[in-house]
């Protein structure tokens, strides 16, 4: 199947799509997503999504066993939450906004726009792009700040982060996730890297690619998973031991 070229969303330029038959369709149509949100989506993000890929790549691309662990165990901490929140940047918008609307329809929480690279263009441009898939996204009056930041990341919303006891943050700084734990939240985060900051602070780290376990957590809330006894630490170190026994195949 030949590639394909079609008007850019801003309408300015053409660009040519890669064949549905390329073996690495999902990945170039993801690096599609994320230039076409350029207004949206910092350009440092750029950055931190090819180096994910480098990971997933290692991963084998797939949702690997103790991936589909922390899956179990962060949807039972979503169902058990008294007021959970989906926090969301632009590289998750651009990906995933109606990934993103479906958990929060599905898991009751509510969704709020938090960026480093912080201006109320970018802020109102993303929620456009999520109510254009369905939420209302809390984030343009922030009225709180989560102790221990200086960067704009402070800034959040009293009646979302601000009083969420269960925190899903996407894609997020080490640095940002340190400061939610330390506020008593429970952190859910999806990285594709285990030994990032991220993945080492959080409470549950989901190793896998964004749109490749959203649905998977989403099905997991449906089901009403419940989780009891979850070790972050044990099975960050599963996942590595998974990468590395894939390496040192010679088949």
């Amino acid at each position: 199947m030949a590639a394909t070229t079609r008007m850019s969303l801003s309408g300015t330029s053409h660009v040519t799509l890669p064949p549905e038959d390329h073996p690495r369709y999902k990945s170039l149509m993801a690096r599609e997503k994320l230039v076409e949100a350029a207004d949206a989506v910092a350009r440092q993000g750029l950055i931190a999504h090819g180096r994910g890929e480098a990971f997933d790549y290692l991963l084998g691309e797939q949702t690997c066993p103790p991936a589909m662990d922390a899956i179990r165990a962060a949807a039972s901490m979503m169902v058990g939450a008294t007021n959970p929140v989906i926090s969301v940047n632009g590289n998750v918008v651009a990906l995933a906004a109606r990934e993103i609307a479906h958990l929060s329809e599905v898991s009751g929480a509510k969704v709020e726009i938090n960026l480093f690279h912080r201006t109320p263009e970018r802020v109102a441009a993303l929620t456009r792009m999520m109510g254009d898939a369905g939420v209302k996204a809390l984030g343009e009056n922030d009225d709180a700040n989560i102790p221990g930041l200086t960067s704009e990341r402070a800034k959040c919303c009293s009646d979302g982060i601000g009083s969420a006891d269960v925190v899903l943050v996407p894609l997020e700084d080490g640095d940002r996730c340190r400061a939610l734990v330390d506020m008593g939240k429970q952190v859910i985060t999806i990285d594709l890297n285990p030994l990032s900051r991220t993945a080492q602070t959080a409470h549950v780290t989901i190793v896998d690619e964004l749109t490749r376990c959203l649905p998977l957590l989403t099905e997991s809330v449906r089901v009403g998973a419940e989780v009891e006894d979850f070790d972050n630490e044990k099975n960050l170190q599963k996942v590595i031991d998974f990468i590395s026994d894939r390496l040192s195949r010679t088949d």
